[in-house]
């Protein structure tokens, strides 16, 4: 995340807010300490982000998932295969 100072951001304003809404974030600063973050306006925030369903396409979970293993369970607890 770029850090500019406040005379760089005025300076630069409609390119740092163009590139902020195409999803580049920047934090404004002044001597040197951050003062704000400049981010579009449908960012999730830090409690919004969405995990759930991450890897939605990205994995293929096999139809006998759940009978994986079960010989080799059913051996550890005693049983006969």
């Amino acid at each position: 995340m770029e850090i500019v100072n406040i005379h760089k951001a005025k300076t630069h304003l409609s390119r740092l807010v163009e590139n902020a809404a195409k999803g580049d974030p920047f934090v404004i600063a002044k001597a040197g300490k951050p003062l704000v973050r400049v981010s579009p306006v449908d960012a999730p925030e830090g409690g919004q982000i969405r995990r759930l369903g991450f890897l939605e396409g990205h994995l293929k979970v096999p139809d006998d998932f759940d009978q994986i293993g079960a010989d080799e369970i059913a051996a550890l607890f005693g049983a006969e295969p």
